[in-house]
Protein backbone atom coordinates (compact mmCIF):
# COMPACT_ATOMS: atom_id res chain seq x y z
CA UNK A 1 0.00 0.00 0.00
CA UNK A 2 1.35 3.30 -1.44
CA UNK A 3 1.37 5.81 2.08
CA UNK A 4 0.53 9.19 1.92
CA UNK A 5 3.19 11.89 2.73
CA UNK A 6 1.94 12.30 5.87
CA UNK A 7 1.89 8.48 6.85
CA UNK A 8 5.39 8.33 5.82
CA UNK A 9 6.28 11.63 7.63
CA UNK A 10 4.74 9.88 10.72
CA UNK A 11 6.18 6.57 10.46
CA UNK A 12 9.34 6.66 8.81
CA UNK A 13 10.80 9.96 9.44
CA UNK A 14 11.89 10.59 13.13
CA UNK A 15 10.33 12.75 15.31
CA UNK A 16 11.52 15.75 17.87
CA UNK A 17 8.54 16.25 19.46
CA UNK A 18 4.99 14.42 19.60
CA UNK A 19 3.17 17.15 18.31
CA UNK A 20 4.96 18.30 15.00
CA UNK A 21 2.89 20.77 13.34
CA UNK A 22 2.16 18.69 10.24
CA UNK A 23 1.71 21.41 7.90
CA UNK A 24 2.39 20.12 4.15
CA UNK A 25 3.59 22.31 1.72
CA UNK A 26 3.67 21.78 -2.22
CA UNK A 27 5.86 24.70 -2.63
CA UNK A 28 6.64 28.48 -1.97
CA UNK A 29 7.32 31.67 -3.27
CA UNK A 30 8.64 35.17 -1.86
CA UNK A 31 7.25 35.69 1.51
CA UNK A 32 4.51 32.88 1.45
CA UNK A 33 4.12 29.24 1.50
CA UNK A 34 1.38 27.01 -0.35
CA UNK A 35 -0.15 23.92 0.60
CA UNK A 36 -1.13 21.29 -1.86
CA UNK A 37 -4.66 23.10 -1.58
CA UNK A 38 -3.73 25.97 -2.77
CA UNK A 39 -3.61 28.01 0.59
CA UNK A 40 -1.15 30.86 1.25
CA UNK A 41 0.75 31.06 4.56
CA UNK A 42 2.42 34.42 5.29
CA UNK A 43 6.02 33.13 6.66
CA UNK A 44 7.15 35.14 9.67
CA UNK A 45 9.83 32.46 10.60
CA UNK A 46 11.86 32.19 7.86
CA UNK A 47 12.82 28.85 8.48
CA UNK A 48 14.18 29.65 12.08
CA UNK A 49 16.16 32.82 10.27
CA UNK A 50 17.38 30.91 7.13
CA UNK A 51 15.24 32.23 4.05
CA UNK A 52 16.19 36.10 4.37
CA UNK A 53 15.67 36.69 0.45
CA UNK A 54 12.43 34.66 0.73
CA UNK A 55 11.90 31.56 -1.07
CA UNK A 56 12.44 30.72 -4.54
CA UNK A 57 15.22 33.85 -5.29
CA UNK A 58 15.72 33.12 -8.72
CA UNK A 59 19.14 34.48 -8.73
CA UNK A 60 19.67 32.07 -6.27
CA UNK A 61 18.19 29.34 -8.19
CA UNK A 62 20.32 30.04 -11.19
CA UNK A 63 23.39 29.51 -9.45
CA UNK A 64 22.39 26.43 -8.38
CA UNK A 65 21.11 25.43 -11.67
CA UNK A 66 24.64 26.74 -13.38
CA UNK A 67 26.79 24.88 -10.87
CA UNK A 68 24.93 21.42 -10.85
CA UNK A 69 25.65 22.08 -14.79
CA UNK A 70 29.30 21.86 -14.00
CA UNK A 71 30.02 19.62 -11.20
CA UNK A 72 28.60 18.64 -7.82
CA UNK A 73 30.87 16.93 -4.96
CA UNK A 74 34.32 16.07 -6.22
CA UNK A 75 36.42 15.55 -3.09
CA UNK A 76 36.47 16.06 1.12
CA UNK A 77 36.76 19.65 1.85
CA UNK A 78 40.56 21.44 1.62
CA UNK A 79 41.61 18.99 -1.06
CA UNK A 80 41.04 20.55 -4.81
CA UNK A 81 40.58 24.11 -5.76
CA UNK A 82 36.82 24.71 -6.69
CA UNK A 83 35.80 28.09 -7.57
CA UNK A 84 32.48 27.90 -5.58
CA UNK A 85 34.45 27.42 -2.41
CA UNK A 86 36.58 29.89 -3.19
CA UNK A 87 34.88 32.71 -4.09
CA UNK A 88 32.97 32.36 -1.23
CA UNK A 89 35.88 32.89 1.20
CA UNK A 90 37.27 35.80 -0.33
CA UNK A 91 33.49 37.43 -0.32
CA UNK A 92 32.93 36.57 2.99
CA UNK A 93 36.22 38.09 3.94
CA UNK A 94 35.50 41.27 1.79
CA UNK A 95 32.74 42.08 4.53
CA UNK A 96 35.04 41.23 7.78
CA UNK A 97 37.48 43.31 9.22
CA UNK A 98 41.26 41.89 8.72
CA UNK A 99 41.55 39.12 11.15
CA UNK A 100 38.67 37.60 9.96
CA UNK A 101 40.23 36.50 6.51
CA UNK A 102 39.59 32.80 6.72
CA UNK A 103 36.79 30.60 6.38
CA UNK A 104 36.33 26.87 7.12
CA UNK A 105 33.10 26.33 5.29
CA UNK A 106 31.11 23.04 7.17
CA UNK A 107 27.34 21.60 6.93
CA UNK A 108 25.71 23.75 9.31
CA UNK A 109 26.00 25.59 12.55
CA UNK A 110 26.33 23.40 14.91
CA UNK A 111 29.57 22.23 13.19
CA UNK A 112 30.90 25.57 12.78
CA UNK A 113 30.28 25.78 16.76
CA UNK A 114 32.26 22.52 17.05
CA UNK A 115 35.19 23.76 15.06
CA UNK A 116 35.87 26.86 16.69
CA UNK A 117 35.87 25.34 20.04
CA UNK A 118 38.49 22.87 18.75
CA UNK A 119 40.44 25.83 17.40
CA UNK A 120 40.25 27.57 20.66
CA UNK A 121 41.73 24.45 22.07
CA UNK A 122 44.55 24.17 19.58
CA UNK A 123 45.66 27.49 19.88
CA UNK A 124 45.50 28.32 23.44
CA UNK A 125 46.37 24.65 24.74
CA UNK A 126 43.28 24.82 26.69
CA UNK A 127 40.18 23.53 27.89
CA UNK A 128 38.29 25.31 30.06
CA UNK A 129 34.87 27.41 27.89
CA UNK A 130 32.90 30.06 29.02
CA UNK A 131 29.37 30.06 27.70
CA UNK A 132 26.09 31.74 28.95
CA UNK A 133 23.38 30.37 30.91
CA UNK A 134 20.16 29.91 28.42
CA UNK A 135 22.13 30.40 24.85
CA UNK A 136 21.86 27.84 22.27
CA UNK A 137 24.55 26.76 19.97
CA UNK A 138 22.93 23.42 18.68
CA UNK A 139 22.19 20.28 19.09
CA UNK A 140 25.25 17.70 18.52
CA UNK A 141 27.29 16.89 21.35
CA UNK A 142 29.94 19.82 21.33
CA UNK A 143 27.23 22.55 20.81
CA UNK A 144 24.90 20.62 22.85
CA UNK A 145 27.35 21.17 26.18
CA UNK A 146 27.05 24.48 25.93
CA UNK A 147 23.70 24.36 26.91
CA UNK A 148 22.84 25.04 30.56
CA UNK A 149 19.49 23.76 31.15
CA UNK A 150 19.43 20.13 32.78
CA UNK A 151 16.07 19.41 30.91
CA UNK A 152 17.72 19.39 27.52
CA UNK A 153 21.44 17.72 28.57
CA UNK A 154 20.87 15.38 31.13
CA UNK A 155 19.53 12.72 29.30
CA UNK A 156 23.49 12.66 26.78
CA UNK A 157 25.43 12.75 29.67
CA UNK A 158 28.55 13.22 29.87
CA UNK A 159 28.99 15.71 27.94
CA UNK A 160 32.24 18.07 27.20
CA UNK A 161 33.80 18.94 30.27
CA UNK A 162 35.13 22.41 31.95
CA UNK A 163 32.12 24.27 30.60
CA UNK A 164 31.31 27.29 32.68
CA UNK A 165 27.89 29.47 32.32
CA UNK A 166 28.20 33.55 32.44
CA UNK A 167 24.92 35.37 33.11
CA UNK A 168 23.72 37.19 29.53
CA UNK A 169 24.50 41.22 30.21
CA UNK A 170 26.10 40.50 33.99
CA UNK A 171 29.87 41.81 33.57
CA UNK A 172 30.60 40.45 37.17
CA UNK A 173 29.93 36.98 36.16
CA UNK A 174 32.67 37.45 33.28
CA UNK A 175 35.56 37.01 35.68
CA UNK A 176 34.86 33.40 34.66
CA UNK A 177 37.12 34.23 32.02
CA UNK A 178 40.77 33.48 33.59
CA UNK A 179 43.83 32.29 32.34
CA UNK A 180 42.84 28.75 32.07
CA UNK A 181 39.86 29.59 29.69
CA UNK A 182 40.08 28.36 25.77
CA UNK A 183 37.41 30.74 24.70
CA UNK A 184 34.08 32.85 25.48
CA UNK A 185 31.22 31.95 22.91
CA UNK A 186 28.46 34.22 23.03
CA UNK A 187 25.74 35.09 20.42
CA UNK A 188 25.67 39.02 20.07
CA UNK A 189 21.76 38.59 20.45
CA UNK A 190 20.07 35.75 22.77
CA UNK A 191 18.47 33.89 20.22
CA UNK A 192 16.28 31.18 22.16
CA UNK A 193 15.51 33.33 24.92
CA UNK A 194 13.73 35.61 23.00
CA UNK A 195 15.97 37.72 20.66
CA UNK A 196 17.61 39.61 23.73
CA UNK A 197 20.15 42.20 22.64
CA UNK A 198 23.57 41.85 25.04
CA UNK A 199 24.72 45.32 25.80
CA UNK A 200 27.80 47.16 24.07
CA UNK A 201 29.22 46.87 27.94
CA UNK A 202 29.22 43.24 28.80
CA UNK A 203 30.56 42.68 25.31
CA UNK A 204 33.41 45.01 25.53
CA UNK A 205 34.36 43.70 28.97
CA UNK A 206 34.37 40.78 27.20
CA UNK A 207 37.04 41.74 24.28
CA UNK A 208 39.16 43.08 27.10
CA UNK A 209 39.10 39.68 29.93
CA UNK A 210 39.77 37.46 26.58
CA UNK A 211 43.03 39.91 25.65
CA UNK A 212 44.14 39.72 28.93
CA UNK A 213 44.27 36.21 29.78
CA UNK A 214 44.95 34.83 25.68
CA UNK A 215 41.39 33.59 25.44
CA UNK A 216 39.56 33.27 22.19
CA UNK A 217 36.20 35.70 21.74
CA UNK A 218 34.00 33.80 19.66
CA UNK A 219 30.87 35.09 18.38
CA UNK A 220 27.89 32.95 17.48
CA UNK A 221 26.16 34.58 14.81
CA UNK A 222 25.22 32.20 12.71
CA UNK A 223 21.01 33.76 13.70
CA UNK A 224 21.84 37.19 13.54
CA UNK A 225 24.58 37.05 10.65
CA UNK A 226 23.97 38.07 6.64
CA UNK A 227 22.28 41.33 7.28
CA UNK A 228 19.31 39.77 9.92
CA UNK A 229 19.54 42.72 12.43
CA UNK A 230 20.03 45.85 10.14
CA UNK A 231 24.06 45.21 9.55
CA UNK A 232 25.63 42.55 7.97
CA UNK A 233 26.96 41.06 11.00
CA UNK A 234 25.44 42.05 14.49
CA UNK A 235 28.64 42.90 15.99
CA UNK A 236 28.80 46.14 13.94
CA UNK A 237 26.55 47.68 15.97
CA UNK A 238 28.80 47.50 18.87
CA UNK A 239 32.55 47.89 16.78
CA UNK A 240 33.55 44.94 19.04
CA UNK A 241 35.83 42.47 16.66
CA UNK A 242 36.09 38.27 17.65
CA UNK A 243 38.83 36.41 17.33
CA UNK A 244 36.14 33.75 15.55
CA UNK A 245 33.01 34.36 13.75
CA UNK A 246 30.05 31.62 13.54
CA UNK A 247 28.14 31.79 10.57
CA UNK A 248 25.54 29.67 9.16
CA UNK A 249 21.14 29.47 8.52
CA UNK A 250 21.22 32.69 6.13
CA UNK A 251 24.22 31.98 4.63
CA UNK A 252 23.17 29.72 2.26
CA UNK A 253 20.27 31.47 0.94
CA UNK A 254 18.26 28.25 1.79
CA UNK A 255 21.26 25.69 1.11
CA UNK A 256 22.69 23.94 4.16
CA UNK A 257 26.03 26.03 4.86
CA UNK A 258 28.13 26.83 8.16
CA UNK A 259 31.42 28.23 8.67
CA UNK A 260 33.72 29.13 11.12
CA UNK A 261 35.92 32.00 10.63
CA UNK A 262 38.97 33.63 11.84
CA UNK A 263 42.47 34.95 10.77
CA UNK A 264 44.55 32.87 8.34
CA UNK A 265 47.48 32.02 11.22
CA UNK A 266 45.30 30.75 13.18
CA UNK A 267 43.72 28.60 11.08
CA UNK A 268 46.57 27.43 9.61
CA UNK A 269 47.06 25.58 13.05
CA UNK A 270 44.19 22.77 11.96
CA UNK A 271 46.71 21.90 9.46
CA UNK A 272 49.57 20.48 11.54
CA UNK A 273 50.10 18.48 14.79
CA UNK A 274 47.96 17.11 13.95
CA UNK A 275 47.13 17.26 10.32
CA UNK A 276 43.61 17.14 8.73
CA UNK A 277 43.04 18.91 12.76
CA UNK A 278 39.28 19.23 11.37
CA UNK A 279 38.05 17.53 8.05
CA UNK A 280 34.88 17.28 6.69
CA UNK A 281 33.15 15.66 3.35
CA UNK A 282 30.55 18.34 2.28
CA UNK A 283 31.36 21.20 4.00
CA UNK A 284 31.73 23.91 1.30
CA UNK A 285 29.60 21.86 -1.64
CA UNK A 286 30.16 23.72 -4.87
CA UNK A 287 26.47 23.98 -5.02
CA UNK A 288 25.84 25.17 -1.79
CA UNK A 289 28.32 27.53 -2.19
CA UNK A 290 27.12 28.83 -5.29
CA UNK A 291 23.82 29.37 -3.47
CA UNK A 292 25.44 31.16 -0.60
CA UNK A 293 27.60 33.77 -2.96
CA UNK A 294 24.56 34.78 -4.93
CA UNK A 295 22.81 34.96 -1.91
CA UNK A 296 25.42 37.58 -0.83
CA UNK A 297 25.64 39.22 -4.08
CA UNK A 298 21.94 39.89 -4.04
CA UNK A 299 21.43 41.00 -0.60
CA UNK A 300 23.83 43.88 -1.57
CA UNK A 301 22.43 44.85 -5.48
CA UNK A 302 19.16 44.98 -3.79
CA UNK A 303 20.22 46.99 -0.75
CA UNK A 304 17.52 44.72 1.44
CA UNK A 305 20.09 45.68 4.57
CA UNK A 306 19.24 49.31 4.58
CA UNK A 307 15.40 48.63 4.64
CA UNK A 308 15.47 46.79 8.05
CA UNK A 309 15.20 49.29 10.60
CA UNK A 310 12.26 51.01 8.81
CA UNK A 311 10.50 47.72 8.82
CA UNK A 312 11.48 46.52 12.40
CA UNK A 313 10.16 50.30 13.25
CA UNK A 314 6.61 49.36 11.73
CA UNK A 315 6.59 46.22 13.65
CA UNK A 316 7.06 48.01 16.66
CA UNK A 317 4.42 50.71 15.88
CA UNK A 318 1.63 47.72 14.88
CA UNK A 319 2.67 45.50 17.68
CA UNK A 320 0.20 47.34 21.02
CA UNK A 321 -1.90 46.15 22.09
CA UNK A 322 -2.90 45.60 26.26
CA UNK A 323 -1.86 41.45 25.89
CA UNK A 324 1.66 42.27 24.67
CA UNK A 325 3.51 43.05 27.65
CA UNK A 326 7.01 43.41 25.97
CA UNK A 327 8.56 42.97 22.03
CA UNK A 328 12.05 42.90 22.09
CA UNK A 329 14.89 41.94 20.02
CA UNK A 330 16.65 43.89 16.72
CA UNK A 331 15.86 44.39 13.50
CA UNK A 332 13.87 41.71 11.58
CA UNK A 333 14.29 39.19 14.56
CA UNK A 334 11.61 40.51 17.06
CA UNK A 335 10.22 38.35 20.07
CA UNK A 336 6.73 39.34 20.96
CA UNK A 337 6.07 38.62 25.30
CA UNK A 338 2.64 37.39 26.23
CA UNK A 339 1.89 35.92 30.02
CA UNK A 340 2.25 32.10 29.59
CA UNK A 341 3.29 29.40 26.96
CA UNK A 342 -0.15 28.22 26.64
CA UNK A 343 -1.62 31.85 25.58
CA UNK A 344 1.20 32.34 23.19
CA UNK A 345 0.75 28.71 21.99
CA UNK A 346 -3.56 29.33 21.66
CA UNK A 347 -1.99 32.22 19.39
CA UNK A 348 0.11 30.93 17.17
CA UNK A 349 -2.35 28.06 16.16
CA UNK A 350 -4.65 31.02 15.70
CA UNK A 351 -2.81 32.86 13.07
CA UNK A 352 -1.50 29.23 11.30
CA UNK A 353 -5.31 28.79 10.87
CA UNK A 354 -5.91 31.82 9.37
CA UNK A 355 -2.15 31.33 7.39
CA UNK A 356 0.60 33.02 9.53
CA UNK A 357 3.27 30.96 10.57
CA UNK A 358 5.14 31.80 13.44
CA UNK A 359 6.64 30.25 16.28
CA UNK A 360 7.95 30.00 19.85
CA UNK A 361 11.38 30.19 21.96
CA UNK A 362 13.19 27.25 23.51
CA UNK A 363 13.44 29.43 26.39
CA UNK A 364 11.37 31.86 26.52
CA UNK A 365 7.86 29.66 25.74
CA UNK A 366 6.09 32.83 26.19
CA UNK A 367 7.48 34.98 23.41
CA UNK A 368 6.30 34.19 19.90
CA UNK A 369 9.26 34.33 17.33
CA UNK A 370 9.37 37.24 14.55
CA UNK A 371 12.05 36.95 12.01
CA UNK A 372 10.56 37.10 8.31
CA UNK A 373 12.32 37.54 4.92
CA UNK A 374 13.98 40.70 4.50
CA UNK A 375 12.09 41.10 1.05
CA UNK A 376 9.27 41.61 3.09
CA UNK A 377 7.45 44.93 2.30
CA UNK A 378 5.60 47.34 4.69
CA UNK A 379 2.12 45.88 3.54
CA UNK A 380 2.69 42.45 3.96
CA UNK A 381 4.23 43.63 7.80
CA UNK A 382 0.66 45.25 7.62
CA UNK A 383 -1.14 42.43 6.83
CA UNK A 384 0.45 39.90 9.11
CA UNK A 385 0.23 42.46 12.40
CA UNK A 386 -3.60 42.36 11.46
CA UNK A 387 -3.64 38.78 11.54
CA UNK A 388 -2.22 38.87 14.83
CA UNK A 389 -4.20 41.95 16.16
CA UNK A 390 -7.36 40.42 15.55
CA UNK A 391 -6.57 37.32 17.08
CA UNK A 392 -5.25 38.93 20.53
CA UNK A 393 -8.69 41.18 20.49
CA UNK A 394 -10.70 37.34 19.77
CA UNK A 395 -9.07 35.62 22.70
CA UNK A 396 -9.52 38.50 25.01
CA UNK A 397 -13.66 38.60 24.06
Amino acid sequence: MQLTNRQSFLTHQAQTTHFPLGLEFARAEGIYLYDAAGKAYLDLISGISVSSLGHGNQKVIQAIKNQVDQHMHLMVYGEFIQAPQAKLAQKIASLLPDNLNCSYLVNSGAEAVDGALKLAKRITGRSKIVACKQAYHGSTHAPLSLNSEAYFTDAFRPLLPEIYFAQHNDIESLKLIDEHTACFIVEVIASEKGYVPLSTAFLAEARKRCNEHCALLIFDEIQTGIGRTGKMFAFEHHDIVPDVLLLGKALGAGMPIGAFISSQKMMHTLADAPILGHITTFGGHPVVAAAALAGIEELQENQLIHSVETKEALFRKLLVHPLIQSVSGKGLMLAVEFVSFEFNKTLIDRCIADGLITDWFLFAPNKLRLTPPLIISEMEIENACEILINNLNRISM
